[in-house]
Formats: structure tokens, C-alpha cells, sequence
């Protein structure tokens, strides 16, 4: 069970790219790398998961703590690059309806 993940600062947004599994032994990983974008508010965050073979609840969670942080600051949360059993994950959730999820990893 591993993960690699990287971090981008672009000028609106930062782009955090992973690949492997995100689950409770790696989700702590991806948590460090959101924590202070997230309290700082002054950026969107897109996280490409084109390579990310598994995903658990989670690696949800962190996706929902990470919007409503995001919410307070008017700031967006996109995930792209999402297989179709990543999708069908949020679906299941109803996160799909929250957040703006694409199954490309370009951003409309």
C-alpha cells in the first residue's frame, strides 16, 4: 500500500497529482500535503487521481474535510481524472453531487 504524491502551486490553484492506493494507511500522507493549503484559503485545490487505483472512505473524508475548508474560503475543490470505480465511489456517496468531479484529467 503506497502512495507518491506531489504538490504544484500554479497562480489560482494548486494541483496535487497521486498515484497508488489511498486508504487508511496512506490517507495520513495526502493529509500533510492538504493540511496547510487548506488553512491558508487563497487557493483552489484540483486533485488528479487518474492514477490512483483504490480509494477507501477514507481517502473520502479527506476529500470532504478538504471542501468544506475550501467552502469557507470560496475557494473549489476539483478532482479529475477519476476511473469509473472512483466515480462510482462518490456517486454512491452522493459526493459527486458536491464537488466538481471529471473523469479527464484536463479541467473544463
Amino acid at each position: 500500500m503506497n502512495i507518491n504524491i506531489s504538490a504544484e502551486e500554479k497562480s489560482e490553484e494548486y494541483v496535487i497529482t497521486m498515484n497508488g492506493e489511498l486508504d487508511v494507511y496512506t490517507a495520513p500522507e495526502l493529509q500533510k500535503v492538504l493540511d496547510p493549503i487548506r488553512q491558508d484559503g487563497t487557493h483552489h485545490v484540483r486533485i488528479d487521481v487518474t492514477d490512483v487505483s483504490y480509494m477507501d472512505s477514507t481517502g473520502l473524508g479527506i476529500f470532504v474535510g478538504t471542501l468544506k475548508d475550501l467552502n469557507q474560503h470560496d475557494k473549489e475543490l476539483r478532482v479529475t481524472g477519476a476511473s469509473n470505480r472512483i466515480l462510482r465511489l462518490f456517486e454512491i456517496t452522493g459526493l459527486r453531487d458536491l464537488m466538481h468531479i471529471n473523469e479527464s484529467s484536463e479541467v473544463e
